[in-house]
């Protein structure tokens, strides 16, 4: 008898990050634990964003008891990554993803017309902010027949990496500007729809007007190398230094 088809999980985190390692241990390569998205998604929901199962599982599409074994075993492989020095990797798992699900509509104003174009920028104190992982506000610029035509400054509402392209395409966005990108947010952002230019800097207005006229190089490739890693104050991707 065929078993029981195993029900789609809905995710609303596209993962940035996918591997974890202790090293090399003796010069030779560790052992793997792997972590499937949606097991990456529960202890997102219960152990990061404090949800309790019910509410994750609502959240997931599925049920209390499904998310409980998946939690789980999570916490289980991150466990056994941590104590026994194994390299963690997050893939595969039966998902679909809802990138809406993290866009804060109480600050985010929604798009007049479909047509239009919805351009975001990293943004800090009137400045390109100079990595798109660690930015805290967008300026979204609302651009109809070539001109803007409205203009907003909002909260990433502490929403970080690769959940922001999920915000971004939340909240219409069709146009990313930002100083650095690394290569898992990128690929987010290209499966959200989302054009990126990165690499750029100064002010967020100026930019904007400079990718209207044409004359704002389109970046094919992400242009922060650290991964979001080891950040010093100042340094590359830091609040004070570009990448």
């Amino acid at each position: 008898m065929a078993g029981r088809p195993e029900k789609v999980r809905r995710v609303g985190l596209q993962p940035e990050f996918v591997e974890f390692s202790p090293g090399l241990v003796g010069g030779t390569a560790v052992e793997r634990a792997t972590l499937t998205r949606d097991e990456l998604e529960a202890i997102r929901l219960i152990d990061l964003e404090g949800l309790d199962q019910a509410a994750a599982a609502q959240r997931m599409g599925v049920g209390r008891a499904t998310v409980a074994g998946i939690c789980r075993a999570a916490r289980r492989k991150v466990a056994d990554a941590l104590v026994n020095g194994k390299l963690l990797v997050v893939s595969g798992g039966s998902v679909r993803y809802a990138p809406g699900r993290t866009r804060p509509s109480a600050t985010w104003p929604g798009k007049e017309k479909e047509e239009d174009v919805r351009i975001a920028v990293t943004y800090e104190g009137g400045q390109v902010f100079p990595h798109f992982g660690r930015t805290e506000h967008f300026k979204l610029y609302d651009v109809e027949d070539g001109k803007v035509v409205s203009s907003q400054v909002v909260d990433s509402n502490g929403v970080g990496h690769g959940a922001l392209a999920g915000l971004l395409a939340g909240a219409g966005v069709d146009v990313l500007v930002c100083g650095g990108v690394g290569g898992g947010a990128l690929g987010a952002l290209s499966n959200a729809g989302i054009r990126v230019y990165a690499g750029a800097a100064g002010d967020t207005d100026a930019v904007v007007e400079a990718l209207l006229s044409g004359t704002l190089t389109e970046s094919a490739s992400a242009t922060c190398g650290c991964g979001g890693h080891g950040h010093a104050e100042g340094g590359c991707c830091g609040h004070h230094g570009g990448c």
